[in-house]
Parts: structure tokens; sequence; C-alpha cells
């Protein structure tokens, strides 16, 4: 029997963050997630389609000019079930949106992905408690099956030396690439630009492979 999950939306529009910026993808956005960040400014609990593994590959067939498929969220490998059965019927690149903490799931699926945008949950902007153990744990599961990682941050002025250093730590034992974002309120950066260079700097000092890039969807006004 095909295994059935609720799905709030499926786009095509172009990546905005992160180091594939500008390429054009298919985005699966799944309802449900471990986490509850304070930031997550989506709701997942209306307007959802239900689809099977059937009627999400027919769904996805139809697009053919794309880069990669996005699985977003929400959290995709809360779906991890219903990933098992789709993701060996699909013939695109797959890119993994997560939120790096549940590496046990990944490992379930990581033969069937290409590319995986981890984030760091940090307390300051997500107001989630101390997660980099599991962070660690899921970035040895990635390197593992050799799979392209990069990390991503949503910072605000609130960031603290004890979350850099842990980030950096992270990046530095792995030779990963960090990706800092700026905290949106919305569509609209509220942060000054004088503290989103601290932060930067604050960075750059430690450890060279850092990049800054916001949500540049946002300042286009695409999905």
């Amino acid at each position: 029997m095909s295994k059935k999950v609720l799905i709030k939306e499926i786009f095509e529009s172009i990546q905005g963050e992160g180091v594939y910026i500008g390429v054009n993808q298919l985005f699966i956005r799944f309802s449900r997630c471990n986490l509850h960040c304070s930031y997550c400014d989506t709701d997942f609990k209306s307007n959802l389609t239900e689809y099977t593994t059937d009627s999400l590959l027919e769904k996805v067939n139809h697009y053919k000019n794309i880069h990669s498929i996005s699985l977003t969220g929400g959290e995709p490998l809360s779906e991890t079930d219903f990933l098992q059965d789709f993701l060996p019927l699909c013939r695109h690149l797959i890119y993994l949106e997560t939120n790096g903490t549940l590496f046990e799931q990944l490992e379930k699926i990581i033969d069937y992905i290409d590319i995986i945008s981890m984030d760091i949950k940090l307390f300051s902007s997500s107001q989630m408690p101390n997660l980099f153990e599991k962070h660690t744990q899921f970035v040895k599961t990635a390197l593992k099956y050799n799979k392209e990682l990069f990390l991503k941050i949503v910072f605000n002025e609130k960031i603290t030396d004890f979350e850099i250093i842990n980030t950096i730590n992270l990046a530095k034992k792995y030779n990963l690439l960090i990706i800092l974002q700026p905290q949106m309120d919305g569509d609209i950066l509220n942060l000054p630009s004088n503290v989103i260079n601290n932060v930067f700097y604050r960075f750059i000092r430690l450890y060279p492979n850092v990049r800054l890039i916001p949500q540049v969807h946002k300042f286009i006004n695409v999905q």
C-alpha cells in the first residue's frame, strides 16, 4: 500500500539561501517538525494536502527544467518512512534542508540525498536548547557517506561567543563552510548593518571559511 504524507506546498522557484543561490528548484515543503524555533513564520497546521508516494511522484514528474528537488519544511526527516519509499523512485538531484538533529533518520535515506544544507540552531535566535551534540552526530553521519554538506546559521544581535566558538569548532573539525544568514522579520531585514558586520568579523577572525548571505529570494520578492 502506498504511504501517505501531508505537504504544506509544492512550488518551483529559485533557491534563495546558501551556496546554491539562484538555481531553479522544486520545493516540497513538509508539514511536520521535531523542533519549534521562535523565528519560524510558516503555518504548518492549515491548508495541507495529502499525497501518496504515487501521486507525489506524478506531481514531481511534471517539472522538467529544475536543478534539484529541495526537501524542506518543517523538517523533512520527520517523514523518513514516506521518503524511504518515495526517493528511490525520484530521478532528480535531492537537496535536503534540515535542522541537523535527526541523524538516525538521515541514515535511513542517505543513499538518495545529494546535497545537505544543515542549520545550526542557536538558542539566541531559535530559543532551542544547546543542540551541538546532535549537530555533531548529524555531520558525522552525513560525511561518513561522503555527502556534500554546508552549515547555515540564522543569527541576530544576541548571538554569543559560546555559540560562535562551538559552531566554528564543529566546522573546523570537518572543514565545513559556514553560511551566516541574518534573521529577518517576515520579509524585512531589521538587523542594523553594523550588527551584521560585527557578527561576520567575529566569525572570520577565527575561521575564514565563512560567507554572509541573506535570504535573497525575499529581496527580489519571489517565493
